[in-house]
């Protein structure tokens, strides 16, 4: 029986390694890696050996037998992918998927000498761990790890939602070379603030910025600022318990949500502002937003888009665990009737298993929870005298207003300046050329702060890959420039 990788993939491609027969794809050096929601198992090549399931650091993959609830479609969504993929091996003797082995690789040294490189990583999150697990399991250099916040983890610990347990486990992954003997971590240290990039760049060969990009985008509309009205980036870091936002963050005495977006991150906040609160108990939820969620009047979500059903942002496979869920509907608007006839030529799509309304949105939301779908519908101003009572979008026969008591924007994320890096304003990213920042001889950076906030967290170990091999080649060139001194940085630290 073969297997089948489902939702939680995180697509960093450890499976594919391992995979005797090579029949998960698409791998890092296809055209499309890093274009699909999740890997896929080939059910005519898998041999059943159970070797990727193993390998798998988010526990995303099964044999198609075992597959129960929403989970079973994924037997089907894999063998899909394979209609029209063109994914031939290179070994005839072994039959069209047998595992094309090429020239071995051996792993790679910092060059120079006997003595290793220091480099300082910036940044606990994927991007960052990727590139220290490049560095210490690759090559002899010694690492000094830090971050501003007093917990390791990055996006895996405050960006991933708290019901998707199997993701956030990647985390223990890394955590483990937290206790590597090349490895120093130092926590609650703030670039800028403690320590400067100048100061940092004096004590190491080498520092890789692996900072995010943790602010929000905005909608440029008016009335974005009103009390009520917040970005997605505050409510997540809110139910993980993000030291930076308070308990009381984020105010539930609004019966109707407005979402303004459809990614998976606007998925994810009106799935847990929907969920019944017991389904959260024993997760990673923030013990006061989990008090806070008992005692909400939310009862409806709206996810707002401003094109339809073919563009919506969110992945297959996150609308599915969403359409699929217990306990809170899903209903598509189909007030403009472009919804209904895209839906209908989408083929086989969630949308098409959801319960279709011409909603009256002058009225209060119906009892139960439920989220619904509105697209081809632009936001022109969130409305209200001192506090959101409403949004403003476009319609099938005009502007109409929304009447909700939240907005929340979720049009994604940007980087933030860092100061003494450059940095550019259109993208939100640090400018580079292979993660190695411009005019600065020694400074790299990774994952979103270099190619913005695009991509899950198994994109980032390629993303990585590409930045330590800059930096490698930048060594062996004699390309790294000379530091005035070394070490320091705990003595510096303690006099901040």
């Amino acid at each position: 029986m073969a297997y089948a990788i489902t939702q939680t993939c995180c697509s960093d491609a450890s499976c594919v390694a391992v995979c005797p027969v090579n029949c998960i794809h698409p791998t890092p050096d296809e055209p499309d890696f890093g274009t699909t929601d999740v890997l896929h198992v080939d059910p005519r090549a898998c041999i059943d050996c159970g070797a990727c399931a193993e390998a798998c650091p988010v526990d995303a993959i099964f044999p198609v037998d075992e597959l129960t609830g929403p989970l079973t479609a994924y037997a089907s969504i894999n063998a899909d992918y394979y209609a029209t993929a063109d994914t031939a091996g290179a070994d005839a003797d072994h039959g069209p998927n047998f595992h094309a082995w090429g020239p071995p690789v051996f792993a790679r040294t910092t060059p120079g000498g006997p003595e290793p490189l220091d480099v300082a990583v910036v940044g606990t999150g994927p991007a960052g761990m990727y590139a220290v697990q490049d560095l210490l399991l690759h090559t002899n250099a010694r690492v000094t790890l830090l971050d501003r916040l007093p917990v390791a983890g990055g996006l895996v610990r405050y960006g991933v939602a708290p019901d998707h347990p199997s993701t956030k486990r990647i985390g223990e992954t890394f955590a483990r070379l937290h206790d590597h003997p090349r490895l120093r971590l130092r926590l609650g240290v703030e670039v800028g603030k403690d320590v400067t990039v100048r100061e940092l760049a004096a004590r190491h060969d080498a520092v890789v910025y692996a900072v995010g990009a943790a602010s929000a985008r905005s909608l440029g509309v008016p009335g974005e600022d009103l009390p009520g009205s917040l970005a997605a980036t505050t409510v997540v870091a809110w139910y993980n318990g993000h030291p930076d936002v308070a308990d009381d963050a984020v105010d539930l005495s609004s019966e109707r949500v407005v979402l303004v977006g459809n990614g998976n991150v606007a998925l994810d906040v009106a799935r847990i502002l929907t969920a019944d609160p017991a389904t959260l108990a024993g997760t990673s939820i923030a013990p006061g937003a989990l008090a806070r969620l008992a005692a909400s009047e939310v009862r409806e979500v709206v996810l707002l888009g401003r094109r339809g059903p073919e563009s919506a942002a969110c992945s297959r496979a996150e609308l599915l665990a969403l359409v699929e869920r217990d306990g809170a509907g899903v209903v598509l608007d189909v007030g403009d009737p472009r919804t209904a006839t895209t839906v209908d030529a989408l083929g086989a799509s969630a949308f098409q298993r959801v319960a279709r309304e011409v909603v009256d949105w002058s009225a209060p939301p119906p009892a139960g929870r439920r989220v619904v779908f509105r697209f081809h519908s632009a936001p022109l101003a969130v409305l209200g005298d001192g506090a959101v009572r409403g949004l403003l979008v476009t319609g099938p026969d005009g502007d109409e207003e929304i009447a909700a008591g939240r907005v929340v924007r979720a049009v994604g994320y940007r980087g933030a300046p860092l100061p003494g890096l450059p940095f550019d304003e259109a993208t939100g990213t640090v400018p580079h050329e292979g993660g190695r920042v411009v005019d600065r001889p020694g400074t790299y950076v990774v994952g979103w702060i270099k190619r913005g906030s695009t991509g899950g967290i198994g994109a980032n170990r390629t993303c990585a890959a590409e930045t330590v091999g800059t930096l490698l080649a930048d060594a062996a060139d004699g390309r790294l420039p000379a530091r005035p001194r070394r070490g320091a940085l705990a003595r510096l630290l303690r006099r901040a």
